[in-house]
């Protein structure tokens, strides 16, 4: 598929990788719509496409809620008239031991924070597969679904709810290159490992030079554009179906 032309959704567009993919691919000549629950963080996007002279659209919605989605995706298509590729990037990290000692006591994981994660890691996707699925068969075009996977999907320590979702990611996406691929549609993920943003640069220096760092075989954090190099060659490979790229430098978990 080329780039240039491609009608493009992102969900989770409003942060640090949705901003990347949503601004690289307008730069190829990509029609974008990026998606979030954070208003604020949308009108900034409006603000620095404009600022690059990229026209990027925004649209507001929850992708954990199913009339959200549904009407994101028809009014996707009112604006650009098909939808060529979904990137499922919305997520949240619920962090947390599944039993924490305090004291003479001992608390556990929250169900709530459980089922937060589940809503927009696990539901969102589905939904926004779901809807990109359908609206691209009924086009006879095909098209592309690409779905934010993590390197946590191993299993990472205090991640049962993050590392749980994305590898559940990873199965619906084996899923959906089998059942889609007879509509010409591919499925893939993309998971990332531990990646240079603001939330790995939060990790107390000390630990991050001594302990995370010299693990990674390439003895370095990832780069967002590296990211962006990675969704930019899903979509450019037609052949590229029901696998992951583990862009993590050679990490094991």
């Amino acid at each position: 598929m080329n780039i240039h032309g491609a009608n493009i959704l992102i969900t989770g567009g409003a942060g640090v990788l949705g901003r990347s993919f949503a601004f690289h691919l307008a730069s190829g000549g990509a029609q974008i719509l990026v998606c979030d629950k954070n208003e604020d963080a949308l009108e900034r996007v409006i603000q620095e496409a404009q600022q690059r002279r990229l026209s990027v659209a925004t649209y507001h919605a929850d992708i954990g809620q199913e009339g959200d989605v549904t009407e994101l995706f028809g009014a996707f298509v009112d604006q650009f008239g098909r939808v060529d590729v979904v990137i499922n990037n919305a997520g949240v990290a619920e962090d947390g031991l599944l039993i924490k000692k305090k004291g003479d006591h001992y608390e556990r994981f929250p169900l709530s924070r459980w089922q937060k994660g589940l809503s927009i890691n696990l539901t969102g996707i589905f939904l926004c597969g779901r809807e990109g699925a359908f609206h691209m068969a009924r086009q006879g075009t095909g098209g592309l679904i690409i779905n934010i996977s993590s390197i946590s999907r191993h299993g990472n320590f205090i991640q049962s709810n993050y590392s749980a979702t994305k590898a559940a990611i990873v199965a619906l996406t084996v899923v959906w290159a089998k059942e889609l691929s007879r509509y010409n549609i591919r499925s893939v993920a993309v998971a990332p490992g531990y990646i240079d943003t603001l939330l790995t640069r939060n990790i107390p220096e000390d630990i991050r030079n001594r302990i995370l760092i010299p693990q990674i075989p390439l003895a370095r954090l990832g780069r967002i554009d590296e990211v962006t190099h990675a969704i930019c060659f899903v979509i450019e490979n037609d052949y590229f179906n029901g696998r992951v790229i583990d862009l993590d430098g050679g990490l094991r978990l």
